[in-house]
């Protein structure tokens, strides 16, 4: 354990280990004393209390003990990621249910070890069935040849992705879930070709527009779309971890003045004075002081909502309407107007708060319409293709 052990703790509520310092201060004295400075954890604990009302506005973590875990064991670390998940999918009322359906998919699953990612793949599958209105017994007796766009973490996971139980994955629901397809033999890991660092490194720095660092292309080998659209926000912004978490979560307050350092021995001064009203174009004049120049900036107003057209739905009725079956982003697209498709070939992918489904096709046939491109929020049920 150590000082990070500690951190983590005193942000996960109740839902996690004991604070370190309090283990610390059980065992001195005795045969387990862990010989940490007393004054250093105190030190490091006043630190995370206070960074902690910065995020108390994120916190949802339970006030209190409760035994409810004996019945969902949805673990501590996952717990407030769960609830995120869910708010954002609209799930967010039906809290009680989630928890249900929690269990209900671990048992589905065969009663797996829950840890990260496992315990992310159940609750990717409870919150899918929710937004569904499917059971973990209609699951179960789907044929092999159905449609149903499971999350693609779990489609990875019992194709053995993560790993394998001891006893292997539920035969039948393995089956389901993989569309009869065979899973992988062996470790999974054993089957990945050796990684290109150099080629890697020349195609990060294309990225990144200068020469990347060791930490960043091992970061882009581990999760290469993750550290892309890490690197598209730090061209678009900069480097924003120099602000102070109340100035970047919050924002500014008018006449309200904060120190930045942008490195040692620069320092910049900025006040907010205000904001100008909207433009047409949906955006605001903003204007601000910048070590005591003033100084105004055009930005775009994210709060201004553009009236939009609502987005056709697919009828249940009409077997050639493609769905969305949660809401998300479009971040992908396989086919286009006018393309020949066949039963359960590709057609697009969507993406809900870190949850990945591929978009299968119900049936044979031509692609008459795609009313959906990357990059667009859709809400479920919202028409995206239709097969003709």
């Amino acid at each position: 354990m150590d000082i990070i052990d500690g951190a983590a703790a005193s942000m996960s509520g109740s839902t996690s280990q004991p604070n370190l310092n309090s283990i610390a201060a059980s065992l001195k004295n005795t045969d387990r004393d862990t010989g940490l400075d007393e004054q250093a954890l105190s030190d490091h604990s006043l630190y995370w209390e206070t960074v902690r009302t910065y995020y108390l506005p994120f916190d949802n973590a339970p006030r209190h003990g409760s035994a409810d875990i004996y019945m969902h064991e949805i673990p501590g670390g996952q717990f407030t990621n769960l609830q995120q998940q869910a708010a954002a999918m609209g799930l967010g009322q039906r809290w009680r249910e989630v928890e249900r359906m929690y269990a209900d998919v671990n048992q589905l699953f065969g009663d797996i070890v829950k840890v990260t990612p496992s315990s992310k793949v159940v609750g990717d599958m409870a919150l899918y069935l929710l937004s569904k209105g499917m059971t973990c017994e209609e699951v179960a007796a789907l044929p092999l040849d159905h449609s149903v766009a499971f999350p693609d973490s779990v489609s990875d996971m019992m194709a053995g992705s993560l790993g394998v139980p001891p006893d292997g994955w539920p035969e039948s629901v393995q089956k389901i879930i993989l569309r009869g397809a065979k899973p992988i033999e062996g470790r999974a890991g054993a089957k990945l070709p050796p990684a290109d660092f150099e080629s890697l490194k020349a195609e990060l720095a294309l990225i990144l527009h200068r020469e990347p660092r060791w930490d960043e292309t091992l970061s882009y080998v581990l999760y290469p779309q993750v550290f892309k659209d890490y690197a598209a926000k730090r061209l678009a912004y900069s480097d924003v971890s120099v602000l102070p978490t109340p100035v970047f979560f919050f924002g500014m307050q008018t006449g309200e003045e904060w120190a930045i350092d942008l490195e040692e021995g620069k320092t910049l001064v900025v006040k907010f004075l205000t904001a100008g009203d909207p433009h047409k174009d949906g955006t605001r004049t903003i204007f601000f002081e910048l070590n005591g120049q003033p100084r105004e900036v055009r930005v775009r107003d994210e709060s201004l909502k553009s009236e939009e057209k609502m987005r056709p739905k697919a009828q249940a009725n009409v077997a050639g309407h493609v769905g969305a079956p949660t809401p998300g982003l479009v971040t992908g697209l396989f086919i286009e107007a006018g393309a020949e498709v066949k039963r359960n070939g590709k057609l697009l992918t969507l993406e809900a708060m870190k949850m990945q489904s591929t978009i299968y096709a119900p049936l044979d046939g031509k692609v008459v319409e795609v009313l959906v491109g990357p990059g667009e929020q859709v809400d479920a049920k919202d028409l995206l293709v239709v097969i003709e």
